[in-house]
């Protein structure tokens, strides 16, 4: 009974709201017998994750849900196939894949629209601009915005922290090894030196840069703390010119980034 009521709540909380807020959540990962995550994107688990979200569905806001990595085991025609039943049964809304590659995305759009792709797309990471961009730009009638997350780089006052956390970090992302994160750290000091001319900071400067990227790329930045948030909200407010984007685009193509965005038995996970 208690599960019940923990999985109805988000429908009792917003149903004032619904209409104007979407439910965002994933699927195709679960974890094995020994506690390792792998991939799972078999149809039944896909209706699984459904139930779970929908649970009082007749006051809960529309469902955003997204294939968390694609599962090289399952024809994304089928996960697609899954998802635009589900849609057609008004348990699910929109329909999202998560670091797909341009390939993956046509296949699947041909079967059911894909209204957006999550993917890291930042000056740390601009492999999106080679193929999934033009994709998204040029191959449908409808906008179809991508949800790029960042990972922040530790810089001024984190960076006293840094040495708490950076075990956690490096374990899931090579950039922040001892030795990646100090080569990195020269493109930090390059957005610090733009940041200040703009009365802003580092990481507002990142965010600004992307949203002046596409009209319909949308940001985001995962925070813990609440005065994150209001500076990563306080981007919005930052102008960039044309010659600023310039300026930034031309230092950033000095820096060669080091270390992966995620270790090996992650990175073969994602389609990019």
């Amino acid at each position: 009974m208690a599960r019940t009521r923990t999985k109805s709540w988000w429908g009792e909380a917003l149903a004032p709201f619904r209409g104007k807020v979407t439910i965002a959540t994933k699927f195709g990962i679960k974890l094995d017998a020994s506690g390792q995550q792998v991939q799972d994107s078999r149809p039944e688990r896909i209706n699984r994750a459904s139930r779970a979200r929908s649970s009082g569905s007749r006051s809960m806001p529309s469902i955003f849900i997204i294939n968390h990595r694609v599962d090289p085991e399952v024809p994304i025609e089928e996960v697609a196939g899954t998802v635009k039943d589900l849609i057609r049964e008004g348990k699910v809304k929109h329909f999202g894949l998560s670091e797909a590659g341009a390939q993956t995305i046509r296949r699947a759009h041909a079967v059911q629209p894909v209204t957006a792709v999550e993917s890291e797309y930042s000056l740390w990471w601009r492999k999106p601009e080679e193929e999934v961009i033009p994709t998204l730009e040029g191959t449908w009638d409808r906008v179809c915005p991508i949800q790029p997350s960042r990972q922040r780089f530790p810089h001024g006052e984190d960076q006293r922290k840094h040495h708490v956390r950076q075990f956690r970090l490096s374990q899931h992302s090579p950039r922040f090894t001892t030795e990646n994160r100090k080569a990195n750290q020269a493109l930090v000091d390059q957005l610090t030196k733009i940041a200040k001319w703009k009365n802003s900071t580092p990481a507002q400067i990142a965010l600004a840069w992307l949203l002046a990227q596409r009209p319909w790329i949308v940001a985001h930045p995962g925070t813990t703390k609440l005065h994150r948030l209001d500076e990563n909200i306080g981007a919005v407010a930052v102008e960039l010119s044309a010659n600023d984007l310039r300026e930034i685009d031309s230092a950033a193509a000095k820096i060669t980034i080091q270390g992966a965005r995620y270790p090996e038995a992650l990175e073969k996970r994602t389609g990019l």
